[in-house]
């Protein structure tokens, strides 16, 4: 049976993805910070998989955590085939760089790049000897064109690191099996990251070309589908998910 371990898979866009990769028949390792209620919803949503589900509380930030979370994956599981990398700390209030503190920084850098640095140095090494491994990592609308983005600075710039440590992993470890791709959501937000496509089609959105919002089931889905053994052809590929804004948007604000 595949396993995936999920960072920050309780809630928002990543209990998508859990419930999804649960659904397909996988067994999930979901790293959780503090929100102890979601990881109860998730557990009597899906107490009839429990044997397919652990939890491990940690902080991104904190390599030891990382560390301990890849272990316990290991411990119960044996595998690691998919590394969701959803985590990603984000810093709400709108400022200029030189505005930002020397913390903030580098809980940004630290939060979205250097943590996947980490969970990579554990994981690569199981995945090539499984000669199978699915890498997913997260950017933002437009990360692969490298834009500045105003009032976002820590944050981008972290973000368009990880595009190009995604293309190189990709590369590097192609031979064992190994893929490596970004996903980068458009404007979802609120209730739309926990919200069924469904849902979505039911709210007009005349600022998306589609007529809709983008939910995190989008995101599932295509996070599902580059996790497929038949998607080996995918590497290294920066995939928005916006439903169409990023063709008609070149810089966001």
């Amino acid at each position: 049976m595949r396993h995936a371990l999920i960072t920050a898979g309780a809630k928002g866009l990543g209990r998508k993805v859990t419930e999804l990769l649960l659904e397909r028949g996988y067994s999930v390792t979901v790293n959780y910070r503090s929100d102890e209620a979601a990881v109860r919803s998730l557990q009597k949503k899906y107490a009839h998989l429990e044997e397919r589900l652990q939890f491990v509380r940690g902080d991104v930030t904190k390599k030891e955590d990382l560390f301990a979370l890849v272990d316990a994956a290991l411990d119960r599981f044996g595998r690691i085939d998919f590394l969701i990398n959803n985590a990603g700390p984000y810093i709400f209030e709108r400022k200029k760089l030189v505005d930002y503190t020397e913390d903030e920084w580098y809980e940004m850098i630290e939060g979205n790049l250097s943590a996947v640095f980490h969970l990579l140095k554990k994981t690569i090494p199981v995945m090539r000897k499984q000669r199978f491994g699915r890498i997913i990592t997260y950017g933002f609308q437009g990360a692969a064109e490298a834009p500045g983005w105003l009032h976002r600075s820590a944050f981008s710039a972290a973000k368009v690191g990880l595009v190009s440590l995604t293309k190189t992993i990709a590369l590097e470890e192609a031979e064992y099996g190994i893929t490596a791709n970004m996903v980068c959501p458009g404007n979802i937000v609120g209730e739309m990251k926990e919200a069924t496509i469904a849902y979505s089609r039911s709210i007009k959105d005349a600022t998306t070309p589609i007529g809709r919002s983008g939910t995190g089931e989008d995101i599932a889905r295509v996070i599902a589908f580059l996790c497929e053994e038949d998607s080996d052809m995918i590497t290294g590929a920066i995939i928005d998910v916006t439903g169409g804004v990023n063709v008609i948007h070149r810089y966001r604000q």
